[in-house]
């Protein structure tokens, strides 16, 4: 018999592309999520049966049936523990999270930051419209100040979540934002979150063009785009605009203010973006109209070592100490008794 290895066959889009008709609404920004991440997913050098993507419940949930790998669509919110358990066993998988603004921040808020600080190696990929869109359209945890909605009619008076500021609260080692319909800069940012080893979290800006259309209208209308994102590259100054003639810096009582270029003020003025400066991410996650332009990008990305390989190390170092393991002996230790 030959002992020769075949090399494994290149993957390609249409090799990650399931079966399932696919049900959301006709325009939804979740189709062109869907197109980004199956364009990526074969170039990570990742077998198809090692991926598993899971999710919880809500339009972007139905994610798993899309992508022909191993998936799960659990319950409201749980995604994150059910990962979480599925890394731990398998670590040689590679585990998504695919959510919504309001499976992820809403009940399923206290799972989201305990699988951020824990850092669990996993990329979990969350789609914010701003609205509950499987529900017909309530507000949801992201909607801002006097939304009106079905459940708000009146106007929402909750005050929102900054998703991204929540991720940086939690000490999360990867944050990250994209917009559903930037292709190019959707697909760098995933391929980042893959290469980063513990929790990646990218919030993904996603127009629903039922119950919210137009809620990103500002970054993605290309009269005024450039004017309204501010594209963050490490090691660079921030700057903006559709001839690059603006940009942040630290005003008096060190406040960032908006600066045009020129007439005394030049790029060495200007903040540059620190990936590892954790100040600095919390500050651009509340950037935002009608002050600031919207930042997208890596916000911050640090190493520390994940939840999987600190309970491997302790395994081996609890079975070095005791020796290994005897589950019969477990079981029979300390007190027992028979029942007749």
């Amino acid at each position: 018999m030959s002992t020769a290895t075949q090399a494994a066959p290149k993957l390609t889009k249409k090799d990650f592309e399931s079966d399932q008709d696919v049900r959301w609404c006709p325009g939804c920004g979740d189709y062109a999520i869907l197109a980004s991440v199956l364009r990526v997913l074969p170039d990570l050098g990742v077998p198809r049966e090692k991926f598993a993507f899971l999710s919880g419940i809500g339009c972007s949930s139905r994610f798993p049936y899309y992508v022909d790998t191993y998936g799960f669509h659990t319950i409201h919110g749980r995604a994150p523990a059910i990962a979480t358990g599925l890394k731990v066993a398998r670590p040689d998988l590679s585990v998504w999270i695919v959510t919504g603004d309001g499976d992820a921040l809403s009940i399923g808020g206290n799972h989201l930051i305990h699988i951020l600080r824990r850092n669990v190696d996993v990329n979990m990929l969350m789609f914010n419209n701003r609205i509950y869109g499987l529900t017909k359209g309530q507000y949801s945890p992201t909607s801002e100040v006097g939304k009106v909605t079905k459940s708000s009619p009146a106007g929402s008076i909750d005050h929102p979540f900054h998703p991204l500021a929540v991720a940086l609260g939690a000490d999360a080692t990867f944050v990250a934002r994209s917009i559903d319909v930037e292709a190019k800069h959707l697909q760098q940012v995933i391929r980042r979150a893959h290469a980063h080893r513990g929790t990646s979290f990218v919030e993904i800006l996603q127009n629903c063009n039922i119950f919210n259309d137009g809620a990103f209208a500002d970054l993605t209308d290309k009269p005024v785009k450039a004017d309204s994102q501010l594209i963050l590259e490490h090691g660079e100054p921030l700057i903006f605009g559709k001839n690059r003639d603006k940009g942040i810096r630290l005003g008096s009582g060190l406040r960032p203010e908006v600066v045009a270029l020129g007439s005394g003020v030049s790029e060495q003025d200007l903040i540059v973006h620190d990936e590892q400066d954790p100040t600095l991410a919390y500050f651009l996650s509340h950037m935002g109209p009608p002050d600031f332009p919207t930042p997208i990008g890596v916000f911050r990305a640090v190493d520390r070592l994940s939840y999987e390989q600190a309970l491997d190390e302790q395994v081996v170092a609890a079975q070095e100490r005791l020796g290994p393991g005897d589950l019969d002996a477990l079981l029979n230790r300390g007190d027992t008794w028979d029942v007749e």
